[in-house]
């Protein structure tokens, strides 16, 4: 039986370029531009860009003040 892919080559090629910027020391992230250091956030960066440019890629987490907030107002 064969597995579904989580990700396209869109979001494999924006990580690929967002990790070989940072190994470069030229990735910076998003308001403070502050350079990024971690493995980590080049890879959030990357794939959030790619789910910018519509690539397959799956949701980002959620926060989860915001879910409970959100089922604490379908109650009432």
């Amino acid at each position: 039986m064969a597995t579904k892919k989580k990700y396209g080559k869109k979001a494999a090629s924006k990580v690929k370029r967002a990790m070989h910027k940072m190994k470069e020391g030229t990735l910076s992230s998003g308001r403070s531009g502050k350079k990024v250091k971690s493995r980590k956030q080049a890879i959030a960066i990357g794939l959030s860009e790619a789910r910018k440019a519509g690539g397959k890629a799956p949701p980002a987490p959620r926060k989860k003040k915001a879910i409970k907030k959100k089922a604490a107002a379908k109650k009432r």
